[in-house]
């Protein structure tokens, strides 16, 4: 990947990267950035190494250095350092509004007959017995369940 953006970090950008490069709280990821920017500095005070150089040393690739360097450029030294929220969750939830209601409600109602109380697995049958859903997990209903901090207790 060519060499496409060149980083020149004031002094208060330098400061504060070394300084989250010292500390024993920093994470993994961040870390691995924070010395990619510092040593692909062009400034006065960095030592300016080439791409090849800091992916041998810090042990990741051009390409990430190169990633690295463009959202420095691009969207400043938070964008950098940090990950990218998503936009959306992984998966949607089956659940919307109305059918967590009817959840909800189904919770709160008395229990079947020969029982003290509702269990996630009663509720889930439940669900789909009363054709809300054509199949769900237990885990799903306790998922929703602990969303709405309601405890079958």
């Amino acid at each position: 990947m060519a060499n496409r953006y060149r980083i020149m970090l004031s002094r208060d950008e330098r400061t504060e990267l070394e300084t989250l490069t010292r500390k024993n709280q920093t994470g993994a990821k961040k870390f691995i950035h924070a010395r990619i920017l510092l040593l692909c500095d062009c400034g006065v005070a960095g030592p300016a190494w080439p791409s090849e150089r800091i992916a041998e040393a810090l042990g990741v690739t051009s390409r990430t250095i190169e990633h690295t360097k463009r959202r420095m450029a691009e969207a400043g030294m938070d964008a950098a350092l940090e990950r990218k929220k998503r936009d959306k969750p992984p998966r949607e939830s089956i659940f919307d509004g109305e059918k967590e209601a009817r959840l909800i409600a189904l919770a709160c109602s008395k229990a079947p007959d020969g029982r003290k109380r509702w269990t996630v697995r009663l509720l889930a049958d439940k669900l789909i017995e009363l054709r809300i859903f054509e199949h769900i997990s237990k885990s799903s209903v306790q998922n929703a369940l602990k969303k709405t901090s309601l405890s079958l207790t």
